[in-house]
């Protein structure tokens, strides 16, 4: 084997001693690829002709919801204590600092060190939009095109969830102005962010969807238009994800955050609610019986201390559950998925709440950021193939379909998209990934 980034025209063979099929666990697999796609996979077979795989393999893993920018943030916000709230203003001031150049160095980065980790399609929850005070930039997708170029370079597929942002906050009052930071994030008015929306153009390695960031930053009178240029796209939305939210929703609207979207269409099957930590029972019912998906990001929710959310609760109302990393306090997948098992064992006094299985459902949740075809092993699917090693001090013992509960990101050896091979014995294509986390990060620390 060797890295290479061209796509794969020509048909080409991989071996796994073992693989997670999706009627099971499988031994001796046979993974045929011709143009970037599963041309036949067959169990019980040889490897001769094949290149082969290490340990366990695995569907691409997605990323449901990140923002990418976020990364440098990490191992710099511990040091005074306090609240979702005052992390927020760290996070406002790195905000300040960046430009489509020092963007998309460290999105390249951040996906990088996620293609490591197994992710092969991200969803990003995109609001830095324009320049410092809200300055529009000559290209009005200048930091889109930056998150793409960025991804591209990573090797990884890209969902833009493109986000609506009017207002500075919701209290009993109503909907507060913009604060200087927040100019960046804002198009000023519905129509203005719709018309920008409209110039994305989608390719082979990037889809285009849209998010109202929270019902604190959409008024009312906005939902309808996002609820129309969403129409045919994913649609993500924070939700409930303080108690704050809800408390100054019901005061100003007289309802929850979830039925102030449902009463405007924004709940569904393409509709992603992020968070959802402080549901009602009947916020719950409004998400399951609309198919809604909730993306839990387990890592981010504890570090900001918001809570754990009702995730069996939602599950068995129908919501679909699916996985992020959002402000990178960790990129691991797994660590995610076992976060959603043991937080649900701490609230419950039970274990089991979520299979293996379901782990590796909620891992492989493509399809809400638009990408229906990826995320299981099986012909005709896009050919994403991650190897994680049974041999670590992790994960040796393991049994094969329980390697979500053992393994680590540092057990991922091997990560091909559409066919390509991005990482190799736990090596990115782009080289030394913590080299290129640092010079992106620290420029944007020296104090100015």
């Amino acid at each position: 084997m060797s890295l290479r980034g061209e796509p794969a025209s020509e048909p080409s063979a991989w071996f796994a001693a073992q693989a997670l099929l999706p009627a099971g666990p499988a031994t001796d697999v046979r993974f045929e690829i011709a143009d970037g796609r599963f041309a036949a996979i067959t169990a019980g077979t040889a490897a001769a002709g094949a290149a082969r795989l290490p340990g366990i393999v695995l569907p691409g893993l997605a990323n449901a919801h990140s923002h990418a920018f976020h990364r440098a943030l990490r191992g710099r916000t511990h040091d005074r204590g306090g609240t979702f709230w005052t992390w927020r203003e760290r996070m406002y001031a790195l905000a300040r600092r960046l430009d489509p150049d020092s963007y998309r160095a460290l999105a390249r980065a951040t996906y990088a060190e996620m293609a490591l980790a197994g992710f092969t399609t991200v969803g990003e929850f995109h609001y830095l939009h324009h320049g410092r005070g809200g300055v529009r930039y000559a290209e009005p997708n200048a930091m889109a095109a930056a998150l793409r170029e960025a991804a591209a370079d990573a090797g990884v597929r890209l969902t833009v969830i493109d986000t609506c942002y009017l207002a500075g906050g919701l209290g009993p009052g109503g909907h507060r102005p913009l604060d200087e930071v927040q100019r960046r994030f804002s198009d000023g008015d519905v129509g203005a962010w719709a018309e920008r929306v409209a110039a994305l153009r989608e390719s082979p390695g990037l889809r285009v969807g849209v998010a109202l960031h929270s019902v604190r930053a959409v008024p009312r009178p906005a939902l309808s238009v996002v609820a129309e240029t969403a129409r045919g796209r994913p649609l993500h939305v924070h939700l409930s994800e303080q108690p704050a939210e809800n408390e100054a929703c019901l005061a100003y609207y007289g309802r929850t955050p979830t039925r102030l979207l449902a009463d405007h269409g924004l709940l569904g099957p393409d509709t992603t609610a992020v968070h959802v930590t402080h549901p009602t029972g009947a916020d719950i019912a409004l998400l399951g019986e609309a198919g809604t998906a909730v993306c839990l990001c387990p890592t981010t929710e504890r570090d900001l201390a918001d809570g754990i959310g009702p995730a069996r609760a939602l599950g068995e109302a129908g919501a679909r559950l699916v996985l992020g990393t959002d402000q990178h306090a960790l990129i691991d997948p797994f660590e995610e998925a076992r976060a959603l098992e043991m937080h649900e064992r701490l609230t419950s006094g039970r274990r089991g709440r979520f299979g293996p299985d379901a782990l590796l459902t909620a891992l492989t949740g493509h399809d809400c950021l638009g990408w229906p075809d990826v995320g299981r092993l099986e012909v005709g699917a896009r050919a994403d193939l991650v190897a994680v090693r049974g041999d670590t001090v992790r994960t040796a013992g393991a049994a094969p379909d329980q390697i979500v509960y053992a393994a680590a990101a540092a057990d991922v050896d091997t990560v091909i998209v559409d066919g390509q091979l991005v990482v190799e014995d736990g090596r990115h294509r782009l080289g030394d990934v913590a080299a290129l986390l640092r010079a992106a990060i620290e420029p944007l620390w020296v104090d100015r």
